[in-house]
């Protein structure tokens, strides 16, 4: 009977370590997955912060465009205003010039009949004759000078008109100048108005395309972060799957050992029955033939003999699932390192050479039965899970963080279908050292050993794990 509990219980052990590898492998497999998404995210997330540094970059340049656009545009308006005086300036200039040189053309006119009427009446004698009519010395000097003003004014007036009409000219020519002058003004200004207009039309163009780039990354980084919450709502149900699948490993270990107490109670039952029964037999011999009596006798010892070779009571203790205590320790979160209190280094303790892996379980085993205490990180004294371990690994000269979170990031991640001795589990708020034989070494509460302090507990998948790292390649 009791070999085929045995067998069952093999049986049923041999598919739970089938099942839960499976999940392990998936919950890697997703936190790999989830992993890449996240950075992808990150990426996402960075190129969309980048375009929107380049888009309000941009915008910051559409801005000064803009304002030097309208500064442009107001200079061109000045330049129009100042050509329509200039061209207002030139039509004044060339009335007053038609007017100058009409002015100019009438006493040119008239000290030409001036001059006619002269050469007419007196000709060349004109002065001989002025000089016979005059009544006087005084009256012919007087004729004489007035007829020399009279050639004078007309020599000056011409001489004015000419000048007026001159001076008019040159005021013509020099608005025409000032005007062309503008006009090459206002079309340099209508040239840079062009291009800042090209310019201002293409920064507009390329800001909606960075709009539009980034409306496609955070559409992208949306889908990103709804995968995410697809990937934790997988990886929480395959925790509550492998938490499922713990209790009820834990029960069905219960149920077997229950069964399995059950059978050698009543194997022992009928070994007592056996033995009784012997008993009587060789009391009724004994009476009857002495020599019988120590046949029987004989044989009955060789047939007790024969039922109890090899059958020693078993030794459970390094074979039980965790106590409930364990398993439902309120103690996994752990608090830093008090400021004053460093990792101890215990005695023979030779930092900087790596080991083996079952080097680290073998030595970390040492300090089991230690007490646990919170905050601690004495292998002698007392320690929490992760002062424990780090304590441990750092007697090798190995480094590790001090709370559990941080150390979920040390070393190298690996499935658990991958670990050995050596390598650490890290569950939520809890960390331990995995010992190559489905158990683990850990620091577990501050329960009295063995249920708690420092221990050895056969079940390293009692609780879902968060990562499973390698310390010691």
């Amino acid at each position: 009977m009791k070999k085929r509990f045995l067998i069952l219980s093999l049986i049923f052990t041999m598919a739970m370590t089938q099942v839960v590898p499976v999940a392990a492998a998936r919950e890697d497999d997703v936190q790999a997955e989830k992993a890449e998404t996240q950075s992808k995210l990150s990426a996402a997330e960075s190129k969309e912060s980048e375009l929107e540094d380049q888009k309000n970059a941009l915008l910051n340049e559409i801005d000064s465009i803009d304002q030097n656009l309208v500064q442009v545009m107001a200079q061109i308006d000045i330049l129009n205003g100042e050509i329509t005086d200039k061209e207002s300036a030139i039509g004044q200039t060339k009335e007053d010039l038609a007017v100058a040189e009409a002015n100019r053309d009438k006493q040119y006119e008239d000290m030409k009949k001036r001059i006619q009427y002269l050469y007419e009446n007196g000709g060349s004698n004109a002065w001989a004759q002025m000089l016979l009519e005059s009544d006087s010395i005084t009256g012919l000097l007087s004729k004489a000078e007035y007829t020399e003003k009279m050639y004078q004014y007309d020599r000056d007036e011409l001489k004015k008109m000419k000048e007026t009409v001159q001076e008019v000219t040159d005021l013509g020519n020099q608005l025409a100048q000032e005007k062309a002058e503008l006009e090459e003004m206002k079309q340099a200004q209508e040239q840079q108005q062009a291009s800042l207009q090209s310019a201002l039309d293409e920064k507009k163009a390329t800001a909606s395309d960075y709009e539009t780039q980034i409306a496609n990354v955070r559409a992208q980084a949306d889908e990103y972060r709804s995968l995410i919450e697809q990937q934790n709502a997988e990886l929480q149900k395959i925790q509550e799957e492998k938490a499922r699948q713990a209790e009820e490993a834990k029960k069905a270990e219960e149920a077997r050992k229950a069964q399995e107490k059950a059978a050698q109670e009543a194997e022992q039952k009928a070994k007592d029955d056996a033995e009784e029964e012997g008993t009587g037999q060789n009391s009724t011999d004994v009476s009857s033939n002495d020599s019988n009596t120590n046949d029987n006798t004989d044989n009955g010892n060789e047939a007790t003999n024969d039922n109890n070779d090899g059958e020693e009571p078993e030794d459970n203790n390094n074979d039980v699932t965790p106590p409930a205590e364990e398993t439902n320790t309120p103690n996994y979160d752990e608090p830093e390192t008090p400021d004053n209190e460093e990792p101890e280094e215990e005695q023979g303790s030779d930092s900087g050479y790596s080991a083996s892996g079952q080097a680290v379980v073998d030595y970390a085993s040492q300090f089991i039965g230690n007490p646990y205490v919170w905050g601690g990180t004495s292998l002698t004294n007392g320690a929490d899970c992760s002062g424990f371990v780090q304590s441990v690994f750092s007697h090798f000269g190995y480094s590790l963080p001090r709370v559990s979170d941080d150390q979920a990031g040390a070393g190298r991640g690996i499935s658990y279908s991958e670990s050995r001795a050596g390598d650490i589990i890290v569950y939520s708020g809890h960390v331990a050292i995995l010992t190559g034989d489905g158990g683990i070494v850990h620091a577990s509460n501050s329960a009295p050993y063995p249920q708690g302090g420092i221990k050895y507990s056969s079940n390293a998948l009692y609780r879902p794990y968060i990562a499973i790292r390698r310390i010691v390649e």
